[in-house]
């Protein structure tokens, strides 16, 4: 019987043994983070660092870095839309995003999600913080589904449950989410889509100026309901906790975890916890805005630590990228802080400043070490990069734009994952196409909700001196009219025909 037993146990072996290799993944999008708020980036052209990002810069340093990396769009609401599908902005209903939870969401009931992929692959999926897309709830009045967003003091919507497109309806087994982050409406948290008193007095209230100014901050959207003790200083810090918890919990099972960890940081409110695993946030930076770049680095201390404690510290891939470049406050500039480095704009825009973001995977012993790829990349290829590491093939119509990085990320071969890269800017409505370091920017017709009255109105060669470059506009030299004519034309048949852009 022993011997039987022992014949057993090593057969067993090889399949618990794959079970325990799958590895785990953790997706980090961060809020309006630039590359110049990540110190490892910042110190590619500049001494002058005026905040440390210790555990981004690790990650980076024992990782692949991407320099010439972009958000899909200039704003966080398409980007997000574009990162979670793998499918351009342009492919929604609402090409400019989603500006209210109680919108429709543009993710469609069959479309591939990141969190449908990697359940599909056996992960147990999870979803925290900032989900940023239209989903469902009830009207209260009626018990019907609500559509009347960003009315003023709106209390006829029943916000104490996500009847349908939140994360459980998209793929996720588990999730704590902030509907809009930190900044919008309803202000509470939801766990697995309902919504999960702060406190044992929670009671839902309307969130008002006068709410806000007693804990001292200002709301950056309108007024409207939430839980009673909501406290943005706070949020951080229940977020974080709650992803440390479930990777406690997943690393007790076999079952590989799936996380998209969408942080608060570095939104407005720009409100940053007094103290965060030992070390002291609020204060401690030349303005609230760093303040909550430093908060951020010390969330990603903690799941490091917690990976190691579990022992899934090596068999464990991170991806860290922003849904948008970096914020131009002025208290953080005059400290001179540059958000996005050497490039111009920031957030909403549509020079590089507006898209250029970090991107940093790191998985030790198989993604490349001190790596750094000047590869035009984009946040959309998470999708298919992901589904090149679990061995899925992706089905037509889903995922259109996503290419797989495996190839750079593992050093096994050089690829060019895009031949020309489409992003697009914010509230200006315009459209950007660069192709070996040519850049036009693209005028939409604001009062065309189709998209298709557009103007070339910059071209710009980045080639040499980015820097300086992107302020030199050609758009006028008839030198450049054929360069202008070609990229203007790429733009429009690739938009018009919603060819497959990606690589698989």
């Amino acid at each position: 019987m022993k011997n039987i037993f022992k014949i057993c146990l090593l057969l067993l072996i090889p399949f618990v043994g794959f079970s325990q290799n799958q590895p785990n993944v953790i997706v980090i999008l961060a809020d309006d983070i630039g590359t110049g708020d990540i110190s490892h980036y910042r110190k590619m052209h500049s001494d002058n660092i005026i905040v440390e990002t210790p555990t981004i810069d690790k990650l980076a340093k024992e990782g692949t870095i991407f320099t010439d990396a972009h958000s899909p769009a200039a704003l966080c609401a398409p980007t997000r839309y574009a990162i979670m599908t793998g499918n351009h902005c342009y492919r929604s209903y609402a090409p400019s995003g989603v500006w209210g939870c109680y919108e429709r969401s543009p993710i469609e009931p069959n479309q591939l999600t990141l969190g449908k992929l990697m359940k599909q692959a056996g992960y147990k999926t999870s979803f925290f913080g900032k989900w940023g897309y239209g989903m469902d709830f009830k009207r209260k009045s009626t018990n019907k589904l609500y559509r009347n967003p960003r009315v003023e003091h709106e209390t006829d919507v029943d916000i104490t449950k996500v009847i349908d497109r939140g994360p459980v309806q998209n793929g996720f087994d588990y999730s704590y989410m902030y509907p809009a982050g930190i900044q919008a409406e309803p202000y509470a948290a939801y766990e697995n889509g309902v919504m999960d008193p702060i406190k044992e007095d929670s009671e839902i209230m309307l969130i008002t100026q006068k709410y806000a100014d007693k804990l001292g901050f200002k709301l950056d959207k309108k007024e409207g309901l939430g839980d009673s003790n909501w406290n943005p200083f706070n949020a951080g810090t229940l977020l974080i906790n709650k992803a440390v918890n479930f990777i406690e919990e997943s690393s007790k099972t076999k079952e590989p975890f799936f996380m998209y960890y969408c942080s608060q940081a570095v939104h407005k409110p720009h409100t940053p916890s007094k103290k965060l695993n030992g070390t002291k946030i609020a204060g401690t930076t030349p303005s609230n805005h760093l303040d909550m770049v430093k908060e951020l680095d010390v969330q990603l201390e903690m799941m490091v630590q917690t990976l190691k404690k579990q022992g899934i510290y090596d068999n464990t891939l991170i991806i860290f990228t922003s849904d948008n470049g970096g914020l131009l406050i002025k208290k953080t500039m005059q400290s001179k802080h540059k958000s996005n480095t050497i490039y111009r704009g920031g957030k909403n825009q549509a020079y590089e400043g507006g898209t250029r973001v970090p991107f940093i995977a790191w998985w030790p012993g198989k993604v490349k070490a001190n790596n750094v790829s000047n590869a035009p990349i984009i946040g959309i290829d998470i999708m298919a990069t992901l589904a090149g590491l679990t061995n899925q093939k992706i089905e037509e119509n889903n995922a259109m734009d996503s290419s797989n990085l495996l190839p750079i990320l593992l050093g096994e071969k050089k690829i060019q994952p895009h031949p020309f890269l489409i992003t697009q800017s914010g509230t200006g409505k315009q459209g950007m196409i660069t192709e070996d370091g040519w850049k036009l920017i693209i005028q939409f017709d604001k009062k065309d909700k189709t998209f298709k009255k557009r103007t070339p109105i910059a071209l710009f060669n980045l080639n040499d001196n980015i820097s300086e470059n992107e302020k030199g506009n050609l758009i006028s030299n008839p030198k450049f009219k054929g360069k202008i004519d070609q990229l203007f034309k790429k733009y429009n048949t690739t938009r018009d025909s919603k060819i497959k852009t990606g690589i698989l």
